[in-house]
C-alpha cells in the first residue's frame, strides 16, 4: 500500500494540505481555490495582479477559516513560475496540489497570429507547467504523494476558427499530462487533466447573443453553459482520488460527443 493511502482516499476531505492554485484569482481557478479550502486545504492563489478580485478570493478563503496567500508572479516567466513555487512554500508549506489554471486566449489564424502572441501562448499554458512542476514536484516524490491538475479545454480536442494558438497549447496538455504521470508515479504523484467546455466565464462572455443561443440550442446537448463551481468540484475530486492519473476528465455539457 503507498504511503498516506488512507489520507488520499476518493472521499477524502484535504485537511491541513497546502495548494498552489495558479490564476486563482478568478474565474475556473478562483472556483477552484475556494472549493479545495472547503473541503479543508490552505491556498495560495496566483495572478498577475493583487487586485480587488484576488483580495475577493482570498476574503472568501479565509471565511472558512484557512489560510490564504496571494503570490503575485506572471508563471509564464520561467523565474516567476519558480518563484511563484518557493514563495508559497516559504508563505504556506510544502505544496501537496499544484493546479495550473492561469490562461487566457490567444486569437487568430496560421497567416495572422503574430509570432509573440504564439510564444505567448505556450508560455503561459505550457512552459509554466515545465518550470512549476520542476519547482513543486521533487518535494511531492520525497515525501511520496501529491496531486497536480493541469487545466486543458475542449479546444484542444476539437477545431475551432481563428484560435490556432489557442487550441494548439490545449492539446498540447493532455499528452503532458500523460507524459508527467508516467514520469512521477512510481513516487505516488498524480497528474491529470481537465478540458472544460462552454463555461459561464469571461472567456465566453463576449459571445454574440445569437452564438450563444445556438451553443445552447444546437451544440451542447444538456442545453446550459457549465459553471466555474462544477469544473473546481472535478478538479478537487482529481485531488482526492488517488487511483487515477494519466487522464483527461471531459467536462463540457456532452459538447464533444455531439456530431449532428
Amino acid at each position: 500500500m503507498p504511503p498516506n493511502r488512507q489520507r488520499w482516499g476518493y472521499s477524502v476531505q484535504l485537511e491541513g494540505k497546502i495548494a498552489l492554485v495558479t490564476g486563482g484569482t478568478k474565474g475556473i481557478g478562483a472556483a477552484t481555490a475556494v472549493e479545495l479550502t472547503r473541503r479543508g486545504a490552505d491556498v495560495a492563489i496566483n495572478g498577475r495582479h493583487d487586485d480587488e478580485e484576488a483580495q475577493a478570493t482570498k476574503k472568501q478563503i479565509e471565511s472558512f477559516g484557512r489560510r490564504a496567500a496571494i503570490v503575485v508572479a506572471d508563471v509564464g516567466k520561467p523565474d516567476e513560475a519558480t518563484r511563484c513555487v518557493t514563495e508559497t512554500v516559504e508563505r504556506l508549506g510544502p505544496i501537496d496540489v499544484l493546479v495550473h489554471s492561469a490562461g487566457g486566449a490567444i486569437r487568430g489564424g496560421i497567416l495572422d497570429v503574430s509570432p509573440e502572441d504564439w510564444h505567448e501562448a505556450f508560455d503561459v499554458h505550457v512552459h509554466a507547467v515545465f518550470h512549476l512542476v520542476r519547482a513543486a514536484a521533487p518535494a511531492m516524490q520525497a515525501k511520496k504523494e501529491g496531486a497536480i491538475i493541469l487545466v486543458s479545454s475542449v479546444a484542444g480536442i476539437r477545431g475551432l476558427p481563428a484560435l490556432m494558438p489557442y487550441q494548439v497549447v490545449k492539446g498540447a496538455i493532455p499528452q503532458f499530462t500523460r507524459a508527467l504521470a508516467r514520469e512521477l508515479a512510481n513516487d505516488n504523484v498524480r497528474v491529470n487533466a481537465v478540458a472544460p467546455g462552454i463555461i459561464a466565464t469571461r472567456f465566453h462572455a463576449g459571445l454574440a447573443p445569437e452564438q450563444r443561443q445556438h451553443n445552447l440550442d444546437h451544440r451542447i446537448p444538456l442545453h446550459r453553459e457549465g459553471t466555474t463551481e462544477q469544473v473546481a468540484q472535478m478538479i478537487v475530486e482529481l485531488a482526492a482520488n488517488d487511483y487515477m492519473t494519466g487522464e483527461t476528465v471531459v467536462i463540457d455539457g456532452g459538447l464533444t460527443m455531439r456530431i449532428a
